[in-house]
């Protein structure tokens, strides 16, 4: 590749990093935050929740949206977007505009990555494979290293940091990005001309609205039985109406021409589904312990910002290097073994947590650390490649979208997940509940990836 199309990935990485580092770095924060806002766990894990229920929603959208606008538009937006979101977010006078800039955060970085990949597919035409490589180098990496990188952040210069260090990313992407990202080309004959009425319809903002007023809903409806004890007339009518509306938008997909989640193709591709599952159920282990952990280390054992970000960095290592191992190893025996590993590697690691008590050596929890960071290499690699072996060609590319969808419902389930068990404050109790259900749901795994064929 010449040095033009090296400058593009760059600049390309530079704004496709900020979507997983912004959702990472706040793991090590969440019990600065509770401090500082005076709340109680739950209210504090809707910085979480916010962050992934908006990305599944924008990701998705934002791909039809740089049809009919362009992908440079897009992208370049998305760092404007992210870039003021970042500025406004540390100046939040409560935890509502906090979420609020979260959310616009979310959507500004979700314009990035879904239209950064495609802009990688269209521009270098040559050695695509290691420019896709690459990209998700940036992805994998931000994710891996956000909560040591929080945890310096932190300690150094309180939780603002977090946002702040949004800004130099953004601004480099933003110059590189206009020298680099080829011009729009005129839009396609199916959008040219398009009106706005016809746009909504295009990207199913019906279907997104049910999906998405319906989803938050119900985790309210959800989150109130821990969160203030007996289950009051108001939080039990949000939650149903959250299911009556999600039920809704179940029946929408199924009826219209251009559904937000094409619910069709589940059945008529079942093992394209069970991956789907699988999926979603490895992403509710990996980020429970991910969100879990530092709250833990910083609530239960009195560890600092700093060295839970240390700490943390154990998981994200052996994650970046399992990832090139599992990817030869898949090669030559296919996804069975390496996902069935995995999964013997999440009840290791998850068994562990329950084993631990308020006095176990702090250093013993990166056993725990080590076994999912190389369960998710594993796991990374081998579901996508289950997804190619379950997934007819012609289908490829929504079922791409299909397994993200999966991936954010996971992590939105591990905060759900989180956030029941341990209502207003984080335990030790909870903690220990929470490693109970894990290694039930990694058990669950196991006996899944044995009846893989």
């Amino acid at each position: 590749m010449n040095a033009r199309s090296w400058w593009l990935m760059i600049s390309v990485g530079l704004g496709i990093l900020l979507n997983p580092l912004n959702s990472s770095m706040v793991s090590v924060a969440i019990p600065n935050l509770q401090n500082v806002f005076q709340l109680d766990f739950t209210r504090v894990s809707w910085i979480i929740f916010s962050f992934y229920i908006a990305s599944a929603v924008a990701q998705p959208v934002m791909g039809k949206a740089s049809d009919l606008f362009g992908r440079r538009k897009i992208f370049l937006t998305g760092l404007i977007v992210a870039f003021f979101a970042s500025m406004a977010a540390p100046l939040s006078p409560n935890l509502g505009w906090l979420i609020g800039f979260r959310i616009v955060q979310s959507v500004g970085t979700s314009m990035m990555v879904g239209v950064g990949m495609a802009i990688i597919r269209m521009s270098i035409t040559k050695n695509q494979a290691t420019a896709l490589s690459v990209l998700s180098i940036f992805l994998s990496g931000a994710a891996a290293i956000g909560p040591f990188i929080g945890g310096i952040l932190i300690h150094l210069w309180d939780w603002p940091a977090i946002f702040f260090i949004n800004i130099p990313f953004a601004v480099a992407g933003f110059l590189l990005a206009w020298r680099t990202i080829p011009k729009d080309e005129p839009p396609a004959s199916v959008t040219r001309g398009m009106s706005f009425r016809k746009w909504l319809h295009l990207i199913d903002a019906s279907g997104i609205l049910l999906f998405t007023v319906g989803l938050v809903a119900l985790l309210v409806g959800l989150l109130s039985v821990k969160s203030s004890g007996p289950i009051t007339v108001g939080n039990g009518i949000v939650g149903l109406t959250g299911l009556i509306l999600l039920l809704a938008f179940i029946r929408h997909e199924l009826k219209t021409a251009s559904p937000f989640i094409p619910l069709r193709t589940f059945a008529k591709y079942p093992a394209m589904t069970w991956v789907n599952v699988e999926f979603m159920l490895a992403n509710a282990l990996y980020y429970s312990l991910f969100f879990g952990i530092p709250s833990y280390l910083q609530t239960v054992r009195h560890v600092s910002e700093f060295h839970t970000g240390i700490l943390m960095l154990c998981l994200g290592v052996c994650s970046l290097a399992a990832s090139p191992l599992a990817g030869r190893w898949i090669d030559k025996s296919g996804p069975r073994p390496a996902l069935f590993l995995s999964a013997i590697l999440m009840t290791f690691g998850s068994v562990w947590l329950v084993t631990l008590n308020p006095t176990s050596p702090v250093i013993s929890v990166c056993l725990a650390l080590a076994a999912f960071g190389i369960s998710n290499g594993l796991n990374n690699v081998g579901m996508q490649a289950a997804l190619f072996q379950s997934s007819p060609k012609e289908i490829i590319g929504v079922a791409s979208g299909l397994f993200n969808t999966s991936r954010y419902l996971g992590t939105i389930l591990s905060s759900l997940l989180i956030g029941t068990v341990m209502g207003g404050n984080f335990s030790f109790e909870g903690f220990r509940t929470l490693g109970i259900i894990l290694t039930v749901i990694a058990l669950s795994l196991v006996f899944m990836s044995r009846r893989r064929r």
